[in-house]
């Protein structure tokens, strides 16, 4: 069986960090995901993040900025202030990656890789004078 979801949206709102009682962050926000193919219509996810990665979430991200999340989808039921049993569907979150830089550009784009990403540098324009040209008259040298 597998659970896994994946999500690339803006934040409608800044994270909500609080401290459960046995001292354990945890962050609440929501995404802001369009449609593939319908670019009018918007789903709003709500995401639940925990312990460093809450507090990393809570410190980095804000209203309106671009984030990846990966994680898996939970539906829990609860009783509201009124009595009335609620359900909520929501992305417990494994990994955040911030896709865009914040103004001070100091957040690190992801808090559960730390690996290089080899992706970093697509997309990038690409000047003339930083490319290598292959000299035609050296094409002996060449070992292949």
């Amino acid at each position: 069986m597998l659970n896994k979801v994946i999500l690339i949206g803006r934040l409608t709102r800044d994270p909500e960090l609080k401290y459960i009682p046995n001292g354990t962050a945890v962050a609440t926000f929501s995404l802001a995901v369009d449609r593939k193919f319908n670019r009018d219509e918007t789903d709003f996810i709500d995401i639940v993040a925990w312990r460093q990665l809450a507090e990393n979430c809570a410190n980095y991200l804000g209203k309106g900025r671009l984030a990846a999340v990966e994680g898996r989808l939970q539906v829990r039921t609860y009783e509201a202030k009124d009595g009335q049993k609620r359900k909520v569907t929501e992305v417990v979150a494994d990994d955040v990656r911030f896709l865009d830089r914040s103004s001070s550009g100091s957040a690190p784009s992801s808090f559960t890789k730390r690996e290089p990403d080899p992706w970093e540098d697509l997309g990038r324009e690409v000047k003339l004078e930083d490319i290598d040209i292959v000299n035609r008259e050296d094409e002996d040298d060449i070992p292949f």
